[in-house]
């Protein structure tokens, strides 16, 4: 029996695109449905973007959209990519949701380049969305970190333990 999985993306550096014309890398569309595909995954998923943002930029409000956007799921199985600088937030704000599992992810490298980190990421914490009891958890680098208890180690570009 496949659980159902709902994934939510917000953007973040796992969405980013590079513009040549403008020197820079901006939000772009999701990446999940491509990279699920390329997968072939073998369960059951809903994909809804909710937002198209740095995670820089998110606000109180966004994040209180998101919760309120797992809040309505009916899934019990929730992934959400998200920018890596204020996961660790975002995932706070989630963290008295007991009745779902609920794991973010993200990138240091967008997607579309050939040298990311994102498709591990994805797969991993798909993997940890699937198999972790409920509670609200961040997944990256290999290593899966319960909500209130991780954060972004900035010089040596992963998440840790706080």
């Amino acid at each position: 029996m496949s659980k159902r999985l709902h994934i939510f993306t917000t953007g973040g550096t796992i969405d980013k695109v590079y513009f040549d014309a403008l020197s820079e890398f901006k939000i772009g569309e999701p990446a999940m449905d491509a990279i699920l595909r390329e997968a072939n995954v073998g369960f059951t998923y809903d994909l809804t973007s909710l937002m198209k943002k740095d995670s820089l930029e998110l606000t109180d409000a966004d994040r209180e959209a998101i919760r309120a956007a797992v809040n309505a799921s009916d899934a019990k199985h929730i992934l959400i990519t998200h920018g890596t600088d204020t996961m660790a937030k975002t995932a706070e704000v989630l963290k008295d949701i007991s009745d779902k599992t609920i794991v973010l992810t993200g990138a240091m490298q967008p997607a579309r380049l050939r040298s990311t980190d994102a498709i591990f990421n994805v797969g991993f914490a798909l993997s940890a969305a699937q198999l972790c009891a409920p509670g609200v958890y961040i997944a990256m680098n290999g290593r899966v970190f319960e909500a209130g208890a991780v954060r972004k180690d900035r010089e040596a570009g992963k998440f840790v333990a706080d």
